[in-house]
């Protein structure tokens, strides 16, 4: 089963890496990278009126110009209340320990990923995602 995945991030390098970490999993997967929150948003916005579903996991960077992380799961949360929200993984290259306090306790947050993205941490996340789609 495809997975649609999709990266939320102003760092063309952090992009690079980790859509590079993802293509390496040899996994079956559609990749959308996006610059900012904004653009991530209308990505969405633009998934549900074409697929009617919104991509299967977003890899998240908090610290962005204009809309911020925080910000665009907030909108993602508000705008889509009647859809299957994503697994939503934070991407960071920072150890902030008061964002990670936030992430742990965010619903929508289902971890918080160390840049770059690592492909045993990749790994790990497509298990979850197997086991959660197996339930549904």
């Amino acid at each position: 089963m495809k997975l649609t995945t999709c990266i939320i991030d102003d760092d063309m390098v952090s992009q690079f890496a980790t859509r590079y970490c993802i293509q390496q999993s040899h996994g079956d997967f559609e990749i959308i990278t996006c610059s900012s929150g904004e653009e991530g948003l209308k990505t969405c916005l633009s998934f549900v009126d074409e697929r009617d579903k919104l991509p299967d996991i977003i890899f998240l960077d908090l610290i962005m110009d204009g809309m911020n992380g925080w910000d665009f799961l907030e909108n993602l949360q508000n705008l889509f209340k009647e859809h299957s929200l994503p697994s939503v993984y934070v991407l960071s290259a920072f150890t902030n320990s008061r964002d990670r306090a936030i992430a742990k306790d965010h619903q929508l947050i289902a971890g918080y990923v160390d840049k770059p993205l690592s492909r045993s941490y990749l790994q790990k996340i497509l298990k979850e995602e197997e086991k959660k789609r197996t339930v549904s």
